[in-house]
């Protein structure tokens, strides 16, 4: 039996990811919300249920734009699936995991139907999840991301690096304290600094967020959130906003003013969130990989944080109607004498759109 809940079914949809042992804050309806209000697509809730497995997944439901010679569907809309922004894929839950193949010939039998192209899935590096599929799915190891053990704060500084320990240090002899705020004003304050990160690194278009998305964190993630700002003789230099639910937490999004980085306000913004984490009884707070999971400097300066700590990263592609993606890329093809079909972009005919 497969279930598609949509997020006009918000407490349905939480009722159930709830009631799976492994789930996180990624697969709440209002993680998945804040993303639909950022223009990424209608998210929805596989649940599937066969004999005695059960198995769920968070996705982002993409129209594909059609121009008008097409002949691919004239009646039916078409669509394909993405993970929202940060980590997922299918949990399952049950003692008979000989089913899996099965579910998932139900599912790829489903979603052919309903006129989905193809998917694409960010895997979640600490619950392991995509190593049910092995073998089953087209599966990409790519780097790895790092988690910090909240067992206890001296657990935390034990694991941390002596570099990053004297740099914490140096940073509270600064003057930097940290504090934390659920206020919406706050917020605001984030995202002003946030913004002037993005514009420092040259980021991507996507990663500026309107203030309706903030919005939707702090009303639909209440629970589900905190927000942490490094501030030094009253002035606020780094923020960082931390999600978090059954009992592991995530270094979401963060900021901070280029003219205060040599004080390494972030550092100590890090380190007093995991002794937080500690004290509110979480067990781990995972704070990302490198940009496109590589090893970068981005990658080291989390790295710092836990010197043994390395979770793998995977990802996996899948094409439900190969004629019709096929297609797709020709289309593409024809528009532009210079789209890359050797692009590793998936799918290949959102290359560069």
């Amino acid at each position: 039996m497969i279930n598609i809940i949509g997020l006009e079914h918000s407490e349905q949809w939480d009722e159930i990811v709830k009631s799976f042992k492994e789930y996180d804050v990624y697969y709440l309806s209002g993680y998945a919300k804040a993303f639909q209000i950022h223009g990424d697509g209608i998210p929805i809730l596989v649940y599937v249920e066969r004999s005695e497995l059960r198995g769920m997944c968070v996705y982002i439901k993409r129209e594909i734009s059609l121009n008008k010679r097409s002949r691919v569907s004239e009646k039916n809309q078409i669509f394909d699936l993405i993970t929202p922004y940060g980590y997922g894929g299918f949990l399952f839950d049950g003692a008979d995991k000989s089913k899996i193949d099965a579910m998932l010939v139900e599912l790829q039998d489903y979603f052919f139907k309903e006129g989905i192209v193809s998917e694409f899935v960010r895997w979640h590096p600490l619950l392991n999840n995509v190593d049910s599929l092995r073998g089953k799915i087209d599966i990409i190891d790519l780097g790895h991301t790092i988690h910090m053990d909240l067992t206890s704060k001296e657990t935390i500084w034990q694991n941390i690096t002596s570099k990053n320990r004297n740099t914490i240090r140096r940073a509270q002899k600064c003057g930097i304290v940290i504090h934390h705020k659920q206020e919406r004003y706050f917020l605001s304050i984030f995202k002003e600094i946030y913004n002037s990160t993005m514009r420092k690194d040259n980021a991507e278009e996507y990663y500026y967020f309107e203030d309706a998305f903030y919005d939707s964190i702090h009303s639909d993630l209440k629970n589900n959130y905190e927000l942490f700002y490094a501030e030094i003789d009253g002035k606020i230099i780094a923020m960082a906003i931390i999600l978090f639910a059954n009992r592991k937490m995530h270094y979401h999004l963060s900021g901070s003013l280029v003219e205060y980085r040599n004080l390494n306000p972030t550092n100590l913004l890090l380190y007093e969130v995991a002794c937080w984490g500690a004290e509110q009884g979480f067990e781990t707070f995972h704070l990302g990989g490198g940009l496109g999971a590589s090893k970068d400097n981005l990658y080291n300066f989390k790295a710092a944080f836990h010197r043994y700590a390395a979770n793998q990263f995977s990802i996996s592609k899948m094409i439900y109607n190969q004629g019709v993606y096929d297609y797709l890329v020709n289309e593409r093809i024809k528009e532009s004498d210079s789209f890359d079909t050797g692009s590793h972009f998936f799918p290949l005919y959102r290359s560069g759109s």
